[in-house]
């Protein structure tokens, strides 16, 4: 199975252009041009038509909104193109079902987001097209959660594989307050599901993000803009720069490089420049000691380093029998008692 999270920096990163181009092109180009130096694993538009999202009569306020902002076919696959030749994944919220025909060659993985989180119609049209899906789980309860996950299981058990699916936790508004990032919910998500577990991200700056990675995320999204002042969008306030999302992957190698390995033991530094003896203690005699005599603690000191017995033989060493005179400070070794 390909391994469709694995990012460059150690955290599959998704710079999420959306509806930052406000229905521009030239500013959509300029945005994925920026958002390629910022060399993240994928960039990602949003496809939809004002009419096949929102209902022009029951809230034709928003309906009017997406329709400013759409780019037409040839505009999508024209920035599909770019991100292409630049080695970067191009990727998209395909909110227009008609969209799919055409859109499809351009994905390596299909994102479902918040509001579109219960829609299982929606959901199984792109279960069948047997992709790795990308769920974002904004408005959710964990109950709705499972209960989603549990629905694309039954469609189709390849999505029990963590490289066929992933869950982000995720709060749907903008930008959001620290206190409502809930990144704990991650562990939640860790400890119920066999799936990748990621981040999408609607807080100003990217502290939370870096957090997000020393918690276990392994995918983060996050809207990106050229920047933030003087926009009116509300999006671009949660949007990071190209210099940020190069700080951005700096920071996760280093928190990766931090976090380290699973397995508790020495490490090379602590080998190489001999602090496992020289910064533990050992047990020497505080006197001298003869031949035959019986240890007692009051003959015991514990110093660094740590030649001869260790420290933690401490009390294994009191009642033993000196087969040797030892003095004062002398390291003891095993083969000096019975």
């Amino acid at each position: 199975m390909k391994e469709t999270w694995t990012g460059k920096s150690g955290v599959y990163l998704i710079a999420e252009i959306g509806g930052n181009h406000e229905g521009n092109f030239d500013y959509a180009k300029k945005l994925t041009q920026l958002a390629i130096e910022g060399t993240p694993d994928a960039i990602k538009f949003q496809i939809y038509t004002g009419d096949s999202l929102v209902n022009p009569i029951v809230s034709p306020d928003r309906n009017a909104h997406f329709k400013k902002f759409e780019l037409p076919k040839e505009k999508h696959i024209y920035l599909a193109e770019m991100c292409k030749e630049a080695g970067v994944q191009y990727n998209a919220s395909v909110w227009d079902l008609d969209a799919i025909n055409w859109i499809d060659p351009y994905v390596s993985f299909y994102k479902i987001g918040s509001g579109d989180f219960s829609a299982y119609n929606i959901i199984e049209t792109f279960i069948k097209l047997g992709k790795p899906i990308l769920l974002s789980t904004g408005l959710s309860t964990l109950e709705e959660v499972e209960n989603c996950v549990e629905f694309i299981y039954s469609k189709s058990s390849d999505y029990k594989n963590k490289e066929m699916l992933g869950i982000l936790q995720c709060t749907s508004m903008y930008p959001i307050p620290f206190e409502e990032a809930n990144l704990n919910v991650l562990k939640s998500y860790q400890n119920r599901f066999d799936a990748t577990i990621g981040y999408s991200d609607h807080t100003i700056g990217f502290e939370a993000m870096k957090v997000a990675v020393a918690m276990g995320a392994e995918i983060l999204e996050f809207h990106f803009t050229d920047e933030r002042e003087g926009k009116s969008f509300r999006d671009h306030k949660v949007s990071l720069t190209r210099d940020e999302v190069l700080e951005l992957s700096k920071s996760i190698v280093n928190i990766k490089k931090i976090q380290g390995s699973y397995v508790k033991e020495p490490t090379k530094s602590e080998k190489e420049t001999l602090h496992t003896n020289s910064f533990r203690r050992a047990v020497y005699p505080n006197k001298d000691l003869f031949a035959g005599q019986i240890i007692k603690a009051s003959d015991l000191i514990c110093l660094r380093p740590n030649d001869g017995i260790g420290a933690e033989y401490y009390y294994e060493i009191i009642g033993k029998t000196l087969k040797k005179d030892v003095p004062h400070h002398s390291p003891l070794n095993w083969e000096d008692l019975e």
